[in-house]
């Protein structure tokens, strides 16, 4: 993170002061996370089309997908998942200061979460159905099984009903993608702690589950995967035998950047236990995924075919 320098606050007779401006140290840096990942996997997938020959339909060896990855950007995954835990222990460590102390994630913090969840999905689904005639062709009949997979996104992302966690809420970053970090060259720099700007700061300020934070980057993860499979520099006519190598890629550096994560975080108290972990995970990640269909369905709707396959990889793989 930055080094804090000050802050400049608004007062106003005896009502609380309201921070309008914090400074911190700047960083040299060589550019952030997104871009160094979209340029490592178009490394990657002109290392793919060399061996285009020689690939079948099958799944390649795992030896076969390390080679074509290459150790380099592997090895920067697993630090920003270390720094993504240490980050979260952080962020734990204050029990003295009530903004920060962790809070236990009890039933009523479940229901209210999955009644979340369950809003977002209504509401997604909802104007994917009135935007189905709007997508290509291509594209709208995957748009048509996530759709008739409703039912069980919903019964997934309920089961965070049906355990009683003894994992602890947290503050968390709130916004957290491949975007919010800078390159030093050695290490990484964590930015952008308001959280994600469309909503009220009262929310952004709610304690909540470290996984929050995992499977947004998680997420970010695929979107690399095909930005760099949509670049101008792509060949077209390549685009549709790479679009497994893109899946495979970014299954591979989820894996990756969750196993340093855990690593880092072991028995943490925002860690909830291993059936409990799967469990919350998975509905994090739908929900996140549901919610960037929305997302693009607004803003670039050409996109909204990654979340629709991120929903599906996640039903595919539980």
């Amino acid at each position: 993170m930055l080094a804090f320098v000050g802050t400049i606050e608004y007062r106003r007779g005896k009502a609380q002061p309201a921070v309008v401006c914090m400074l911190q140290r700047a960083a040299a840096n060589e550019g952030d996370v997104w871009t160094r990942s979209v340029d490592a996997v178009g490394r990657y997938y002109e290392r793919v089309l060399e061996r285009k020959a020689v690939q079948n339909e099958s799944a390649p060896p795992a030896a076969l997908l390390d080679g074509l990855i290459g150790g380099v950007y592997p090895e920067k995954v697993k630090l920003i998942g270390q720094r993504t835990g240490e980050l979260h222990l952080a962020l734990a460590s204050c029990p003295d200061d009530f903004a920060f102390r962790p809070e236990p994630f009890n039933a009523m913090a479940q229901r209210s979460v999955y009644q979340t969840m369950r809003t977002t999905l209504r509401r997604t689904f909802t104007l994917l159905e009135k935007k189905l005639p709007d997508l290509s062709r291509a594209f709208r009949d995957e748009a048509k099984e996530v759709l008739a997979a409703e039912q069980e996104i919903l019964a997934r992302e309920k089961r965070l009903l049906d355990r009683r966690t003894n994992a602890a809420k947290i503050r968390i970053h709130g916004d957290y993608h491949l975007g919010q970090l800078l390159y030093t060259g050695k290490d990484f720099v964590i930015l952008d702690f308001e959280g994600e700007p469309a909503r009220p700061l009262s929310d952004r300020k709610l304690k909540r589950s470290a996984l929050r934070d995992v499977a947004s980057m998680m997420r970010s993860f695929q979107y690399a995967a095909y930005s760099a499979l949509w670049q101008p520099a792509m060949r077209k006519e390549d685009v549709p035998f790479l679009e497994r190598w893109a899946d495979l890629w970014y299954r591979q550096m989820s894996s990756v950047f969750l196993q340093s994560y855990l690593s880092t975080t072991r028995s943490a108290i925002f860690i909830p236990e291993n059936e409990d972990l799967q469990i919350m995970l998975e509905a994090y990640l739908l929900d996140k995924a549901v919610y960037e269909i929305g997302y693009e369905l607004n803003h670039r709707p050409s996109w909204v075919v990654i979340p629709i396959r991120g929903v599906k990889h996640i039903l595919q793989a539980a």
